[in-house]
């Protein structure tokens, strides 16, 4: 039978509800507040939401709100109030509020709206579950402020350099700056030549670059020709780099695209600048990765939580998610204790795992291999830090990784 959630704060209108629509045949769960609602969406993953506006300690526009941002969304909500407008009506439906019922709601109507939801639910595709951004940390002001930071740059420009350091959220950041149901395209994928035709089937869209620094020539110029034409399709351009515009010109970039990318820029914090955070990040990151059927039903610990502070991420925000995601696959128990973070991201140093009775070449391509895996991981991809670490010229650093069979993200350049 399907289940039902009611979300209000008033007991006799959860009685009242839960007790029609128990006659009805539905299962039911009841929460009094917008923190008991997320705890029993996560635990009972209903079949549908009954979700009054005004709460006490969160109004259902921003629960709402929140389960979007998060891809936590999959299921229709219906909208309760007594003392809602048309507008709120709109803007609930405009999120993905499936209806919106007022106070005091007639019988009928509530039984038609229940019925009407989850037959469509059953009926279509479930939705794909959208990548996280902003949005989906209301707690965090450091984020918060981050969020209306890009949406008012991007109300006056078309694009927005990013400027990074090690644990960066560019990626996080890129998304959030993303219009739902448009498409999102990453030029790291472009390995020809960009055409009108890509540009216009990514309409109202993003375009996004992680590190300008691993584009290849002809990526660059792919950049140059969609920047010309961002008003053309109503586009938005994101891109990140931790390079000043002098070291992007002295690596040959052409001076002028580098000055127009330069011209409105955003330095974003690191994930050691936010790192009270970390442990909100890391649980719904868990969360949309089980939405997302990437992993199975995990619970995260609140010394794994705490284990997931103290720890240091280089590789930032992608970092962060790969280690969440390896947590909830290869942990046996539902919850992620504490010692399985540390099993994870504090193993025994490398020297004690180097096969040692292997000819000195086959044994030194083995270390070789295992420290660029380590140090390309540590620094998030990044050529330029991982150049700078390793000490070899870029070149000859391109051409080691490619020796040793090592995927490093840049595509479409030649070796």
């Amino acid at each position: 039978m399907p289940s039902i959630l009611i979300v209000d704060d008033e007991v006799g209108i959860r009685e009242l509800l839960s007790e029609i629509l128990t006659d009805e045949g539905y299962d039911i769960r009841q929460a009094d507040n917008a923190a008991a609602a997320r705890e029993a969406r996560n635990k009972a993953r209903p079949d549908l939401v009954l979700l009054d506006i005004w709460m006490p300690d969160a109004d259902g526009i921003s629960v709402l709100k929140e389960w979007s941002a998060s891809g936590q969304l999959n299921m229709p909500v219906i909208m309760m109030s007594g003392h809602g407008t048309i507008d709120t009506a709109v803007e609930a439906t405009r999120i993905g509020a499936a209806d919106y019922l007022e106070k005091p709601i007639a019988l009928q109507k509530l039984l038609s709206a229940v019925k009407r939801a989850i037959s469509a639910q059953a009926s279509n595709q479930p939705p794909a579950v959208t990548p996280l951004t902003l949005a989906a940390f209301p707690r965090s002001a450091p984020l918060r402020d981050l969020r209306k930071r890009l949406e008012q740059i991007s109300q006056r420009a078309r694009h927005v350099l990013l400027k990074i350091k090690g644990g960066n959220l560019a990626e996080l950041a890129a998304r959030s700056l993303h219009k739902p149901s448009t498409k999102w395209l990453d030029f790291a994928t472009i390995t020809g030549p960009i055409d009108l035709a890509q540009l216009q089937a990514t309409l109202r869209g993003t375009l996004y670059v992680n590190e300008l620094t691993q584009l290849s020539r002809p990526q660059q110029k792919n950049l140059a020709f969609a920047m010309d034409r961002l008003d053309r399709f109503d586009l938005h351009l994101v891109v990140a780099t931790d390079s000043s515009p002098e070291a992007l010109i002295d690596a040959g970039w052409e001076p002028g695209l580098v000055h127009r990318l330069f011209e409105v820029s955003l330095a974003l914090p690191t994930l050691d600048d936010v790192r009270d955070d970390i442990p909100e990040m890391a649980a719904q990151l868990l969360v949309h990765l089980i939405e997302a059927k990437e992993v199975p039903n995990r619970r995260l610990s609140t010394a794994a939580l705490n284990a997931l502070r103290t720890q240091s991420w280089p590789g930032g925000y992608a970092e962060l998610r790969a280690a969440v995601r390896s947590l909830a696959l290869g942990t046996l128990e539902d919850e992620i204790a504490s010692n399985d973070v540390q099993n994870l991201l504090s193993p025994a140093p490398v020297s004690h795992g180097l096969p040692l009775d292997m000819p000195l070449r086959e044994a030194r391509e083995a270390f070789e291999r295992t420290y660029f895996e380590h140090h390309l991981r540590r620094e998030g991809g990044n050529m330029t830090r991982l150049a700078e670490t390793s000490g070899l010229e870029r070149t000859h650093l391109y051409r080691k990784l490619k020796q040793l069979g090592i995927q490093t993200g840049r595509r479409g350049e030649d070796s």
